[in-house]
């Protein structure tokens, strides 16, 4: 790619997060972060100026980032007290409350190296990482329950692209992975944002699709996989578009190609496999499958990483319970490339997924104004985390079941088994 190429494709995906992914308002502070890091990794700067160049021209108050540096984060796990290690800088939180109070926005860009921490031992690990969950979640709550815009979106990163590339050189990979990012957000077209309105409007009308059918059950099958999971009654379908509280829309995750729901947290029979690797704090978990009876994981099982899986299931009571049911079409233009980004924002949107943990109150109807311990009575969960994992495949079936035990396709072969106009 030519440096004038690579210098015109960072300013097109800088305006497609303000735009499309943050729809920024007029007079907004926004927030650049990536609470998984403790600040946005260093190497993110050229995307960092540009974003911030145009949230400015598109009449941004401020912009404020918070940056980190995993390398320092692995000398804190290899040097520090596990006190310190377990301890998440408080004054990032602070920071960035107080721009979501004042009404602001909230942009992450992620670029971890899933391989960080992989020589850490794992229960060093799991203390951390319960630290890290208990010390941000006022940020999730508000983000989770879309009190401000908010949106997701990656750079690519020396240490994590050589892993989506093996095969290439250092200098390479990193650059494949830039083209990569590009081509899924939709970038490399000639206008990315009719793009990405086109590509809305085909996700919500699937949406609006199964909205209306109020399916009670779905039974999902393939190799290793044979599961059945409650949806609640009154749970709504999202897609790439939602509404914050502050009257602004806004496109979550870029890249996006899913449609998601509120599973039963009590409501999840049987086993399922995991289709591909789930990075997670700074390792690789691999070939792994839970076992669910009365909504609740009973069994772990994991070719890498159990230890941490089950320790991450351990965090809390809803941590061992679904909070989301996403769908998402083999042909996918992720799925479609043949190769793993271990990295959830992209991976999940590779295949279909699940999450254990928080659900989002925004997916069933009247949520919003319901406590957790009436959303818990509707069948919403409650948790600290919310890790997805995928579990489709071109081998995935699913099936939609209604109140009266009517059994209506919804996916085969990992495909749309209906149609939408």
């Amino acid at each position: 790619m030519l440096a004038s190429e690579f210098s015109e494709n960072l300013k097109k995906y800088a305006d497609l997060i303000i735009h499309v992914g943050l729809n920024l308002g007029k007079g907004q502070r926004l927030a650049i972060i990536n609470l998984s890091t403790a600040g946005v990794q260093l190497h993110a700067a050229p995307l960092v100026r540009e974003i911030t160049c145009s949230a400015f021209q598109a009449g941004a108050e401020d912009v404020e980032v918070f940056w980190g540096d995993e390398a320092i984060n692995l000398l804190r796990y290899e040097n520090a007290s596990e006190k310190v290690i377990a301890r998440y800088p408080s004054w990032q939180v602070k920071g960035i409350m107080d721009i979501i109070e004042s009404g602001g926005a909230v942009l992450t860009i992620r670029s971890n190296n899933p391989d960080l921490l992989g020589n850490i031992d794992p229960d060093l690990l799991s203390k951390a990482q319960a630290a890290y969950w208990e010390a941000v979640n006022p940020i999730l709550e508000k983000t989770g329950s879309n009190t401000v815009n908010w949106c997701v979106t990656s750079a690519s990163s020396p240490d994590w692209a050589p892993r989506v590339f093996p095969l290439a050189s250092p200098e390479e990979a990193y650059e494949n992975l830039w083209q990569a990012i590009f081509q899924i957000t939709r970038v490399d077209q000639p206008d990315p944002g009719a793009a990405w309105e086109a590509h809305i409007k085909e996700l919500e009308s699937r949406s609006q699709y199964l909205e209306a059918k109020q399916y009670a059950k779905f039974h999902y099958q393939a190799p290793g996989t044979d599961l059945t999971v409650g949806l609640p009654k009154g749970h709504l379908w999202g897609s790439a578009r939602d509404l914050a509280k502050n009257g602004i829309d806004f496109v979550a995750n870029l890249p996006t190609e899913e449609i998601f729901t509120l599973p039963h947290r009590e409501q999840a029979e049987g086993i399922v496999r995991a289709t591909l690797p789930l990075p997670y704090g700074g390792i690789t978990i691999e070939d792994f499958s839970l076992t669910f009876e009365n909504g609740r994981v009973v069994k772990v099982n994991a070719k890498k990483g159990e230890k941490v899986l089950q320790n991450l299931i351990d965090t809390d009571e809803g941590a061992a319970r679904l909070g989301e049911a996403a769908l998402v079409p083999h042909n996918s233009p992720i799925a479609q490339r043949g190769h793993l980004f271990y990295n959830p924002l992209i991976d999940e949107n590779a295949a279909c997924h699940l999450a254990i943990g928080k659900a989002y109150p925004f997916t069933l109807k009247g949520g919003d104004s319901l406590s957790k311990e009436e959303f818990a009575e509707h069948g919403g969960n409650n948790s600290l985390i919310h890790i997805d994992f995928m579990i489709g495949s071109n081998e995935m079936d699913i099936d939609g079941i209604t109140e009266d035990g009517t059994v209506e396709p919804v996916m085969r072969d990992g495909l749309w088994a209906f149609d939408v106009y």
